[in-house]
């Protein structure tokens, strides 16, 4: 098991490990993201276990102790698990986070304490590069739940929005939403609830060129109708439960 490495829009790396186990026959990836820049930046810490891998591959790019940033959508294993080993590796790295998510976990588990990052606010990265937070609460799941737009290259870190099985390329510029959707009848893995249509629209109007997915294939095209097209699947989903 190894770490692959591509660049999937100027300077942002996916850092992938593919598990065969998971999900089955398909297999699943895990996906880490890192966002170049004076204060270079790494979307997903990956499972602690995962961490020999993903510095492994990191260093390929940056020295890790270069990392002056971490962050991921919501406090999961497979998001944040090695979050307090890369906080040792790295030791100028900040945990950024949403209130919510400091408020009932960060705070308390992450070896030093995390920047809150109000909805909308922005990290400047240097070299042009700034991320934007945006809080996504219970979508697809978990209260804490956010994501980060990556201004320069319209990249939005998307977290476990649009999520598929199997190995496909780094990058896509074939539909995601579909496979998204038969990824969602298989796991049940989102948080139904009225008002996730309107969250994922709102993000739809950021215009984003590259989706970056934790898990599947990256997404080059059209990233505004793809979204569009997801947040009336899940206010499809809800309709349907409420019936």
């Amino acid at each position: 098991m190894e770490a692959r490495i591509d660049e999937i829009a100027d300077g942002i790396y996916r850092l992938s490990v593919f598990v065969p186990e998971v999900a089955p026959p398909a297999g699943f990836t895990f996906n880490h993201f890192l966002v170049l820049g004076d204060e270079p930046l790494l979307f997903h810490t990956g499972l602690r276990r995962m961490f020999p891998l993903i510095r492994e591959g990191l260093a390929r790019i940056i020295a890790p102790e270069r990392l002056r940033w971490i962050a991921f959508g919501h406090y999961e294993a497979d998001e944040c698990g090695a979050m307090n080993e890369w906080l040792a590796v790295a030791p100028r790295a900040e945990v950024a986070h949403g209130q919510t998510g400091c408020m009932v976990s960060l705070n308390d588990m992450a070896d030093r304490p995390p920047r809150i990052l109000g909805d909308g606010e922005v990290i400047d990265l240097g070299r042009g590069r700034r991320v934007r937070y945006l809080d996504t609460p219970h979508i697809p799941h978990g209260w804490d739940a956010g994501v980060l737009y990556e201004e320069a290259s319209s990249t939005l870190l998307c977290g476990d929005l649009f999520s598929h099985t199997g190995n496909g390329p780094a990058l896509t510029d074939m539909d995601v939403v579909g496979p998204a959707i038969a990824t969602e009848d298989f796991f049940r893995s989102s948080s139904l609830h009225p008002g996730m249509g309107a969250t994922i629209r709102r993000l739809a109007e950021l215009q984003p060129r590259t989706l970056a997915l934790m898990h599947g294939s990256s997404f080059a095209g059209d990233g505004t109708a793809a979204l569009r097209a997801l947040g009336d699947d899940y206010d499809r989903r809800v309709r349907a439960a409420l019936a």
